[in-house]
């Protein structure tokens, strides 16, 4: 053992004679796998642009513009400038955030971080890992969430940005939808006496009632008003996953499952008995009852297709009248500022009928395109 230990310190150390200090960073690359960001940075030769550059990436966080979702941006790197695309936007606990970027240069690397705020910095949740064009971040408590996009100095050529949400869970009766759905959380109960703690999802009875995410069984059993019912636990330290009302059950306490294992059949029993067939579903953390439509409500994901191309320009000029300048994509987003007449500005990108814009003064927001003229 200490002939093998012996053995491999020599041969670190011919590695380090014989590659210098470019040998010592690749191996140590190697063992702690850096942030991508910050290779590319230190390797970036030219120091005026990897100043340019970081100060890019750092100019996001003072960048409030906020999109909904899906959103999708349609845009062209200008290799003149250091642009970074950063946007806020808005997610439930359950719902996890989808980047991804379809670039028409392929070799050029680029960069994607999301981050949560906690009202005063930005907590990271995932960074692109290096070739990738894809990232996603699941929100594990609701709020505010920035995306930052950043390719390389002196990229070039036409890209696409997509922002798509999904839920975390699988939805909990197969073959069914969000058009299933038909009682929602907080829904009054009893005269009032109490709020509904989940989603009731109908169907026919005996329709297959399944495991919205790997776990184990706590509980099968049939209980008071919940009838014939299942406990799934995500983890040790995960959500409790509640079925109600089963016709039968298909799982026995300290069974695990997979995600899409049948865990029971859609029924009435409880004190939904002589009603209409129906799953009533919760989620339970530690802090009690969870409302459970964003972990299972699906949105139809957006692509390139379903977006405009209204200039191949980007240099843009404000029409004669004055230019209201918005945080975000739509006449309901915040005014922030107006350009006036005449006033030149920098298209980044295209939202259909709303342009991404930076303006002389370095402000970034969007303007409608009926106010711009090439």
């Amino acid at each position: 053992m200490k002939k093998n230990v012996l053995t491999y310190t020599v041969l670190a150390a011919i590695a380090v004679f014989v590659c210098g200090c470019s040998g010592i960073t690749r191996l140590t690359d190697a063992i702690v796998s850096p942030d991508a960001r910050k290779v590319y940075l230190r390797d970036l030769s030219d120091e005026k642009r990897r100043v340019s550059w970081q100060a890019a990436y750092e100019s996001a966080f003072s960048d409030s513009l906020s999109v909904p979702l899906p959103y999708g941006e349609k845009g062209r790197f200008q290799p003149e400038l250091d642009v970074v695309y950063s946007y806020n936007v808005g997610l439930e606990e359950g719902q996890v955030l989808q980047v991804e970027i379809a670039q028409e240069n392929t070799a050029q690397r680029l960069f994607i971080d999301i981050l949560q705020s906690d009202g005063n910095t930005y907590r990271s949740l995932a960074k692109s890992q290096p070739g990738a064009t894809k990232l996603e971040a699941a929100a594990v408590f609701s709020g505010i969430f920035k995306v930052i996009v950043q390719a390389e100095a002196g990229a070039t050529g036409n890209f696409f940005i997509s922002l798509n949400k999904k839920p975390m869970y699988a939805f909990p009766v197969a073959g069914k939808g969000n058009a299933a759905i038909q009682s929602f959380w907080g829904a009054v109960r009893d005269g009032g006496k109490r709020s509904h703690e989940g989603v009731d999802i109908f169907a026919k009875k005996g329709t297959p009632v399944i495991a919205v995410s790997d776990g184990t069984i706590t509980r099968a059993g049939e209980y008071g008003i919940g009838g014939k019912q299942v406990w799934l636990r995500t983890s040790i330290f995960g959500k409790s996953i509640y079925y109600a009302h089963l016709d039968k059950i298909a799982v026995e306490s300290g069974n695990s499952v997979k995600t899409g294992d049948t865990v029971g059949f859609v029924g009435n029993t409880g004190n939904a008995k002589g009603g209409a067939h129906h799953l009533h579903f919760g989620i339970y953390s530690a802090m009690g009852a969870v409302n459970p439509l964003p972990f299972i409500f699906r949105t139809q994901e957006i692509g390139q297709q379903d977006y405009a191309r209204r200039f191949d320009t980007t240099a843009l000029r404000i029409r004669e009248a004055r230019a209201t300048l918005r945080l975000g994509p739509a006449t309901s987003f915040e005014k922030i500022g107006e350009a006036a007449p005449g006033q030149t500005v920098t298209l980044l990108g295209q939202h259909n009928a709303w342009l991404h814009v930076r303006t002389i003064s370095g402000v970034r927001a969007f303007v409608h395109a009926s106010l711009v003229k090439v």
